[in-house]
């Protein structure tokens, strides 16, 4: 198996495969999780974010079958789930295959003509912490069936399959970030997201050059944004692009993202302050977005420090869902040398904060940051060290079919 599974990871997955069904895998496709660097909330208000695809990932060997019936087994939940590709179903319940399930399902009523396949997945994406586990999974199992059947699928239109799968057949509601981020992704690069147009740009991120490492610190309190609180944001947005719509006049006002701080400056007297709080972090953080790309790309790090805690701030103040645990995290970090910048990550209320910290800094934050923030809250913190990776891959074996396109 060293042609197809090339380190340890992947070949005791391979293990796994041929005991589990008594043959060879035929390939591996591996699809990253990710941390959102900035842009957080502007998504589902046609903006701009900046993820980062990271080093922990689901990976799934896989074998395909001559027939039309898929197996697929979790090593991390130790369950197996079979179903036939003319007659899938949705499982009652959080069902970890529903996400298998979908992508299988979506793929048909886009005219891909699917063959039936083997699968063993494996992941160390942490669940429940905004770090986009299950983007990692359907991504993961989309290259799978992807590549059984040899078929050409647009990268963009992988992510934009994997997110139905999400939204249509596991009833969850999400935007295409974190697909696409696991899609698009490339080494050492940030991934900056028009969410409006879904036009994406590789943007240099040079950590190796700058004795910089991604940390992402899991608070040990799982991201808990409830769906009300969640569509009650998204309905406050709402609501205040169309008042400003009203009173700006000289252009169309779609979404947030068509609105500037000029504009705010102007006309947020028009507004609740409920609803002025909400534009305003939507409004600043879209240029965040865009000021931390120009930082990046001019090696300024103060200034991309620095719009990283004003990310925060304005997160926890205008946006409100930051947590008192998040924001324990972003102090202890910000008051540490070596840091360049921190701020929470993810929907709120829970999961992980994101930091840049010098490399001679990670043990002095794991002992000042990580280790005083146990001690304060008593909670299980996690920190994970990362680096920026490519999206999905696929490790197969030297006989792969050529691909094809979806029938007509």
């Amino acid at each position: 198996m060293n042609a197809v599974a090339r380190t340890r990871r992947e070949r005791a997955l391979a293990r796994s495969f041929a005991r589990r069904f008594a043959r060879e895998p035929h390939g591996l496709a591996r699809a990253p999780g990710r941390v959102n660097l900035i842009g957080e909330h502007t998504d589902y208000n046609e903006g701009f974010v900046l993820p980062v695809a990271i080093d922990r990932a689901v990976i799934a060997a896989f074998a395909a079958r001559s027939d039309r019936q898929v197996r697929v087994y979790s090593l991390g939940f130790d369950q197996e789930d079979s179903f036939p590709l003319d007659n899938i179903e949705r499982l009652e319940g959080d069902v970890w295959s529903n996400y298998v399930r979908g992508v299988a399902a979506v793929l048909q009523e886009a005219g891909y003509r699917l063959t039936g396949v083997d699968m063993v997945i494996q992941g160390d994406v942490p669940i429940g912490a905004g770090l986009a586990s299950s983007a990692s999974l359907e991504v993961a199992v989309l290259g799978t069936f992807q590549h059984a059947a040899a078929l050409a699928i647009d990268p963009r239109d992988q992510a934009l399959l994997a997110q139905r799968a999400e939204n249509e057949f596991v009833g969850v509601g999400c935007g295409v970030m974190d697909q696409m981020a696991a899609v698009m992704s490339h080494r050492d690069h940030a991934l900056l997201i028009d969410c409006r147009s879904l036009e994406t740009k590789a943007v240099p991120l040079n950590m190796t050059a700058h004795g910089l490492k991604i940390v992402v610190a899991h608070t040990g309190v799982r991201r808990a944004l409830s769906d009300s609180a969640y569509s009650q944001r998204q309905q406050e947005c709402s609501r205040a692009a169309q008042v400003l719509a009203q009173v700006i006049g000289a252009r169309p006002v779609v979404a947030l993202r068509d609105v500037t701080s000029k504009d705010l400056a102007a006309h947020e007297g028009n507004l609740p302050d409920q609803l002025a709080r909400r534009a305003r972090h939507v409004v600043g953080e879209n240029e965040r977005v865009l000021k931390s790309v120009e930082a990046l790309r001019q090696d300024d790090l103060p200034t991309l420090g620095r719009l990283l805690y004003a990310s925060h701030q304005s997160l926890a103040g205008d946006y409100e869902v930051s947590s008192p645990e998040l924001d324990l995290m972003v102090e202890l970090a910000c008051h540490l040398e070596g840091v360049v910048g921190a701020r929470m990550t993810g929907a709120g209320f829970g999961g992980c904060t994101v930091n840049l910290v010098r490399k001679e800094a990670i043990d002095s934050f794991r002992e000042q940051v990580i280790e005083t923030y146990r001690s304060r809250t008593s909670l299980p913190a996690e920190m994970y060290v990362c680096e920026a990776v490519d999206g999905l891959r696929i490790i197969a074996g030297a006989n792969a079919p050529a691909s094809h396109s979806p029938q007509d």
